[in-house]
């Protein structure tokens, strides 16, 4: 798909950012990233939604997946094109599937700072058990949220994998 200009705003500099996604930049900058966050005058709140405003494929958008694990928040990053699998998700976790519930979204603030459709992969307020859709290596670049329901940035999967600290699995449904 070619990259569609006309609804991105532009990159945006930081200053003119909302101030999670100034608060997502900072902390990229302080892992060493300098991110490129594209704002759209549409929404990006959804893969489909990402990918049609980015003009890529939708295995190439990053979903930040909340979880409550065991008591535990833990976040998936997942391929936009793939489905998790909670008995995947739970055996990394070494639990039952029935120890897997979808964080609320009170629960999703809390742990990461940011509201449902804008989550980053990293940059949350508390630190989470991550894992990483090995899915993601087939691409030179993904596409993920920057804070808010109308901002992402590119990243390479190793960065990814690097800021995170998170760990690489397959995790979609088969």
């Amino acid at each position: 798909m070619e990259n569609n200009p006309t609804r991105a705003i532009s990159t945006v500099d930081s200053a003119d950012l909302h101030p999670t996604s100034q608060k997502l930049a900072e902390f990229a900058r302080e892992h060493g990233l300098n991110l490129a966050i594209k704002q759209f005058t549409v929404s990006t709140r959804t893969a489909q939604d990402a990918a049609d405003a980015v003009g890529c494929e939708l295995a190439q958008i990053v979903k930040s997946l909340v979880f409550v694990v065991n008591g535990e928040p833990t976040m998936a990053l997942v391929s936009g094109a793939n489905r998790l699998d909670l008995k995947k998700l739970a055996g990394l976790c070494e639990v039952g599937k029935k120890k897997v519930k979808r964080a609320s979204a009170d629960i999703v603030r809390e742990a990461t700072g940011f509201a449902i459709g804008g989550v980053p992969p990293f940059g949350h307020a508390q630190s989470l058990r991550l894992f990483i859709d090995q899915d993601f290596w087939q691409y030179d670049l993904i596409w993920a949220a920057a804070g808010t329901p109308n901002t992402v940035f590119p990243i390479t999967p190793n960065d990814l994998k690097r800021v995170t600290q998170g760990v690489v699995a397959d995790l979609r449904v088969a």
